[in-house]
């Protein structure tokens, strides 16, 4: 490959990790064809966009931006695709169910970059996947607030009607 265009594949690595919040690093080697079209399936139909990408060139992409990517770089061996999303959990359920109960198959997480925080390493699969995203947090915060106010309500609507009743009740005597 010409110096151009690794040049060229670094800005469009630069470019597409730009679009995302959150990228996984992962290994989809030795899947056949049949499994890594099911595997870029379920990623098209989940907003996951799945990329394979070259070591050299993501870490060199990695290392123009901003954000201190240095504990990813360990993980840049072998085959590497990388998952990106918007949302912070998508691509790790979507690898545990891709994977079922065989925690030897393909996808093997190396390592994510999610809501700020890095994450090495196949074992924290079930952390990332159980990880809220900020608008689950959110909508979570806002129940919180809603719920004495709803207990308030409630308890006004319900001493109403007994209050009503007991009123009936004695009318009635």
């Amino acid at each position: 490959m010409k110096k151009e265009d690794k040049s060229a594949v670094i800005e469009q690595l630069q470019d597409i990790l730009g679009q995302y919040a959150h990228f996984y690093l992962t290994d989809i080697g030795g899947l056949d064809a049949a499994r890594t079209s099911d595997l870029r399936r379920l990623c098209f139909n989940r907003e996951v966009k799945l990329v394979v990408v070259k070591n050299t060139l993501l870490r060199k992409a990695l290392e123009a931006k901003s954000a201190d990517f240095a504990p990813l770089f360990d993980s840049l061996k072998g085959e590497t695709a990388l998952m990106l999303s918007n949302t912070g959990n998508a691509p790790a359920k979507l690898i545990k169910e891709f994977i079922g109960k065989d925690k030897e198959a393909k996808p093997h997480l190396k390592a994510a970059y999610v809501e700020e925080t890095i994450f090495v390493g196949a074992n924290q699969l079930e952390t990332l996947s159980q990880l809220k995203s900020k608008n689950e947090l959110i909508g979570d915060l806002v129940a919180l607030l809603q719920s004495p106010a709803k207990n308030v309500v409630s308890a006004l609507q319900s001493g109403g009607n007994t209050l009503h009743g007991v009123l009936k009740t004695l009318g009635e005597r």
